[in-house]
């Protein structure tokens, strides 16, 4: 007979729902700013040349943040660095829009990077804990919750520029609902009572070494992809509006198609993966998401570069989390260390893929900046043979 599931204790139960509402708080902020990127070029007089360095900036900082915020939670704990900086992201949002210099603009989002980084970071850790202690995967709910929140938030976007409500109605409001609750949320999280040493060992576990050479094809993959994240995130609104002439509200359904595409790929991708194995999913993605650069860099109009994106959406949704999953089966001992390495890449493809993009439109136009991002997913499809589980050892023979 089977072994029972574990019981899990009510405080655990709330404490990953509080988390998972922290996600998708953090969803709806990062997507009214991505899809707000015309609207603050246009209030701070922003050049297209310039853009690509103040985007760049933000994921450099994040990174800087999310290191920072390690120290503060091996004094502190995750729940409390949490606390903090989920309501000072709202804050940082709401100062983006109500300023109206270069040097406001810039002490804006370099605020947002730190408190991102460390959002990032300190929500990860705490549920990587709530996955120990649960002893199963738990991870991808969370993510899933940060996509609804991104289609929440793309839609809000939408809404603003339809009604024309400007940035600081629109920002101040959004922090104004969103950093209350997100301090109601804080008040849910899972602490030392009901985590123990659960966020201590994942920690010492990604801490411990593991050999860089397997785990390259798979750390490429990452950036690969993450790189059209970011030129989806940064660009296709900007795309729609200054290169195919849309209105700003429907500009920002580029990125609402993109990600309710991630959302129900995210849902959809483990029952693909079982049935075909991980190496076609991982190839069929990567060939979806090529294919919706085409015809996003191809598309005559608004609509057909929403379209472009949407498929943009589902193809990559298939290829981030088995570079995990293929990063965990290559060091099952040591798999959060394998896992805390290849999450490095989704900064590098972040910091590569704004001024990538950016750099070529400027030079040419977007329609060709798409199709750098295409040819870096397409290098994927030679990299899938190493999603593939390890064959399984043959018995000894007499």
């Amino acid at each position: 007979m089977s072994a029972a599931p574990p019981t899990i204790p009510p405080g655990l139960r709330a404490g990953r729902a509080a988390l998972a509402v922290s996600f998708l708080l953090q969803g709806t902020v990062f997507a009214l700013l991505v899809t707000c990127i015309p609207e603050i070029q246009r209030r701070y007089g922003l050049s297209d040349g310039l853009l690509p360095v103040f985007l760049a900036a933000v994921p450099v900082l994040a990174g800087v943040g999310s290191i920072l915020s390690e120290q503060l939670v091996k004094r502190t704990g995750a729940r409390t660095v949490l606390r903090v900086v989920q309501p000072a992201v709202c804050l940082s949002l709401a100062a983006v829009g109500l300023g109206g210099t270069l040097w406001q603009l810039a002490l804006a989002l370099g605020a947002f990077g730190l408190l991102v980084g460390a959002l990032d970071a300190s929500m990860n850790m705490l549920g990587v804990g709530l996955q120990h202690r649960y002893g199963r995967s738990i991870m991808i709910g969370f993510h899933a919750a940060f996509s609804l929140g991104g289609i929440l938030g793309a839609a809000l976007a939408g809404l603003g520029s339809h009604y024309a409500l400007g940035l600081p109605v629109l920002f101040g409001t959004a922090a104004a609902v969103v950093a209350p609750l997100a301090v109601l949320t804080g008040i849910r999280f899972s602490g030392p009572a009901e985590l123990g040493d659960a966020v201590r060992e994942a920690a010492e576990a990604a801490a411990r070494s593991v050999p860089w050479r397997p785990l390259l094809p798979l750390c490429l993959a990452m950036a690969f992809a993450y790189i059209a994240d970011a030129s989806v995130s940064n660009y296709s609104v900007k795309y729609l509006t200054d290169g195919l002439g849309s209105p700003e509200d429907l500009a920002k359904l580029s990125y609402l198609g993109y990600m309710v595409a991630m959302l129900l790929g995210r849902a959809l991708g483990d029952r693909a993966v079982q049935r075909f194995g991980a190496v076609p999913v991982v190839r069929a993605g990567a060939a979806l998401a090529a294919l919706g650069f085409a015809v996003a860099a191809l598309a005559p109009a608004a609509w057909a570069g929403i379209a472009g994106f949407t498929v943009l959406g589902f193809g990559i949704c298939a290829i981030i989390p088995q570079v995990f999953a293929a990063g965990g089966r290559l060091f099952p001992a040591d798999s959060d260390a394998a896992v805390a390495r290849l999450n490095l890449f989704n900064y590098v493809g972040f910091l590569l893929g704004s001024p990538l993009v950016g750099a070529i439109a400027d030079a040419s136009s977007y329609r060709w900046a798409l199709l750098a991002p295409m040819l870096l997913v397409l290098a994927v499809l030679p990299l899938a043979d190493r999603f593939a589980p390890a064959p399984a050892l043959a018995p000894a023979v007499g």
